[in-house]
Order: structure tokens, then sequence, then C-alpha cells
């Protein structure tokens, strides 16, 4: 199968570039080709016209919760929530228990297609249904699949609902590595797998030696959440007299494709030894926010830097804007152009887990490519494509959008009808939401 997409304004991210009159050859999963007047070489079986738009590499969301995609306005009983843990138990430890599959499932449909939607191609997600934990992730695998979504996703290892859950996890954590193994021959698997984590302050040692033994049997990295509060940080001074990150690094759970989550408190030392690890932080700007946690201030000391969105969606053009603003009124003094290299490292992320060449538009990468309509009422160049992402280009501009070769939207319109999986979304939601009051404490 061969694709052209015929004249377009080529955009890359890092570095930073903008290129008229592009010809872009798609053949299977990969580029085949870039360069101009290509129509003439190639037989195409699909054309597209890209005259007067932007093509771009898709864009990752590094870190995101999917099992959460149904409680948008949600309406279950919540009780006040003074402080971070206080949320964590009473909305989100609640409404991971009253997950089942069906409600998983049209969860993560519902967020692989709104990801599409904000030209989002890949997704690496992060995810926890203690009363459905055996074959949770394959059912997440088969919501990405159904919508043509690339990404990963990971079991959200914890003790906090007793060992024996904790355990479970990591049996589903090793299954689903060996169910990845299984398929990667055919060369174009959509999703791959960390082995996951809540927080160290639910990872007691024994929770997080089962892990170091995963990583190794598995050969992945981990995906946890560190630091997201102070809470985090007491606990292991107070019940293990260590920082953080040096705890977990005991247990050899830091590689290449490892990735820590927030990293709001991190010290200074714990910082060191990720980037020695050469260990990826996902900033979530709009979380952080939302949970009123605080602000990083130390985000300019890590080596390897990328942006989630910890379940608020998957608009990346939402997720870089909220973080470039909130760094500037922190007084931060980075600039629009080192918000786009973190939202382009994402495609990092994804070479160090997945095999295949990610994020740019050139021979031999995978063919994640979006299709924009973004009128620019000031010229664009690579000097100030950051600048244009920061106040103005946005998700509304997305009209088509390819994934590993293939079109999963085109002119704004799914191949298949979605209105009765967002019919069906909004049952299982009430579902949820009734699931979640009827639970006792």
């Amino acid at each position: 199968m061969i694709t052209l997409i015929k004249n377009a304004t080529a955009v890359e991210f890092e570095p930073s570039s903008v290129k008229a009159g592009v010809d872009i050859v798609v053949e299977d999963t990969l580029i085949k080709e870039v360069g101009k007047n290509l129509s003439g070489k190639y037989k195409a079986d699909k054309v597209i016209d890209g005259t007067g738009k932007l093509v771009y590499p898709g864009i990752v969301c590094s870190h995101n919760h999917f099992y959460s995609g149904l409680a948008r306005g949600i309406t279950a009983n919540i009780k006040p929530s003074p402080d971070f843990v206080s949320i964590l138990r009473n909305l989100w430890w609640r409404l991971d228990r009253a997950i089942d599959r069906d409600i998983l499932y049209y969860s993560g449909l519902v967020c692989a297609l709104d990801a599409i939607k904000d030209g989002t191609t890949a997704v690496i997600d992060h995810h926890a249904s203690p009363s459905f934990i055996k074959g949770s992730l394959k059912t997440l695998k088969d919501a990405f699949e159904k919508v043509g979504l690339r990404g990963m996703t990971c079991y959200e290892i914890t003790d906090r609902n007793g060992r024996d859950q904790m355990i479970e996890g990591i049996e589903e954590s090793l299954e689903f590595a060996r169910l990845i193994d299984s398929e990667k021959e055919s060369g174009s698997n959509l999703v791959e797998t960390h082995i996951g984590g809540h927080a160290p302050f639910t990872l007691p040692d024994e929770a997080l030696r089962l892990m170091g033994d995963a990583v190794k049997k598995t050969g992945r990295g981990v995906h946890v959440h560190v630091a997201e509060g102070t809470y985090d940080v007491s606990h292991s001074h107070a019940v293990y007299g260590k920082d953080l990150i040096a705890r977990m690094n005991e247990f050899g759970l830091l590689n290449k494709r490892s990735i820590i989550v927030h990293g709001v408190y991190l010290s200074d030392d714990d910082i060191k030894i990720m980037n020695e690890k050469d260990v990826y932080l996902v900033h979530n700007a709009r979380s952080n926010m939302n949970n009123g946690i605080g602000y990083n201030e130390k985000l300019s000391l890590y080596k390897n830097l990328a942006l989630g969105t910890d379940g608020i969606g998957s608009n990346m053009f939402e997720e870089f804007k909220f973080a470039y603003f909130k760094h500037k009124d922190d007084n931060g003094d980075m600039w629009p152009d080192s918000y786009l290299k973190f939202l382009f490292n994402g495609n990092d992320i994804l070479e160090r887990n997945f095999d295949g060449k990610f994020g740019k538009l050139e021979a031999g990468y995978k063919a994640d490519i979006v299709i924009a309509d973004y009128h620019c009422p000031t010229p664009m160049s690579g000097d100030n494509l950051a600048g244009h992402l920061a106040f103005g280009m946005g998700s509304d501009t997305v009209k088509t959008v390819l994934i590993n070769g293939k079109i999963v939207l085109e002119d704004g319109e799914f191949p298949f009808d979605v209105s009765e999986i967002y019919a069906e979304a909004r049952r299982q939601a009430q579902r949820l939401w009734d699931n979640m009051d009827d639970l006792k404490d």
C-alpha cells in the first residue's frame, strides 16, 4: 500500500524546520521517501492533496490514564478532599475499584478516539482496576487497536488493596509482556508495555523487588508516579530513611526505558541518579495545577524531560501551552522552543521501547503523520515554530491522521461510525458512577 501526500508544507519539531512544496511517500508502515515532485516516481494507491496544509510527525502523550476517561463531569458522591492523598482516596481509588471490563473497554475507546482527533498518534498509558486485573491490559490493547492508536500501557502495581492484588498486578504485567513479545514478529505491533507501579508510598520493598525481577525478565522499564506530593517523600524518609529514586535504584528499576512521572519534590541527588541512568521525567502541568500539588521548579535540571497529561485528555497542544505558561508564571527562564523539545521527546521514549524510528518526516521512520489546516497569519519558519504552537496553532487544525501508515482519520472523520461508541460510553460512565456510590470504604 502506497500513500502519497502531495505539495505539503513539511514541519518538524526537533530540530525545528518548515519546508514548503514537499511530497511524502508512505509505503506500508514506513515513510518511503520525502522530496519534491515525487508523484511521477510512484504509483500511489492513495493520493492526499497537501496544498495549503501543514504535515508534521505525530505527537506523543508521554503519560496518561485511559481508565479515567469516563470521569469527565462525574456526579458520584465524592467526599471533601482537602489534600492530595484525600483526592486519591475519595476519588481515584474509588473510581478504579469500580471499573469492570466493559467500563474499561469503552473508556479506552473514547480516549483513543479523542487522542487521534487531537493529533496525538501515540499515548503512554498507566492503568489501574483492582476489581478487574487479569486481562485488563489486553482489554486496553483491544481498544487501542480498534481505533488504530499507537501506544503503551501497564498495570499499576500497588499494595494499597492488599498483598494478593499486588501479586496479581505483577502477574498481569508479566503475562501482558509475554503477549506483546509473541506478536512482535509481524513488525506491525501498535502496543508496547512498561512494568507499572503506583508510587513508592504504596510499594513496599517486596513489590519493588518483584518489579525489579519483572524488569529483568521482560527487558522493559518501569512507569511510576514519584514525588507527586510531599507525602511520598516524607513517607520514604520516615519508613525507609532514603530518598525516593535512591530507593528505587537499589532494586534495579531504572534504565533508559523507564519513565518517572511528576517528580515535583525530588531531591538534587535523586535527579542526578535519574540523569546517570538516562531515565525520563514526564511533566504534567495541568494535573499538577488541578490537584494543587505545587510547581516543579527543577525542570531545567533533567537530562530527559517529556510532557504528559496524567488523564486530562490527550490534547498535547493544550498541555504544551499550559506547561509553558505555568513555567513563565513561576518566573522560569525557558522559552517555547524548550517546551517544543519536551513535546518532541515523546518520540524518543517510543524509540526506546518500540522497534522503530519516530518523530521525523524522513525515509525509514514510522508513518505516524498529522495533516493540519493551519492558516498562518504571520510567516512560519523553524525559528518561530514554537511561537506558533504557543500562541496560535491548536488541535482544531487537525484534519487527517496516519498511524503506522494507515489513515485513521480523514478530513475529520473516522473510517467507522463512532456515534454508538460514544452512546455506549455514556451508559458505561453512569454504571461507573453508580458503582462508585455502591462501594464500601
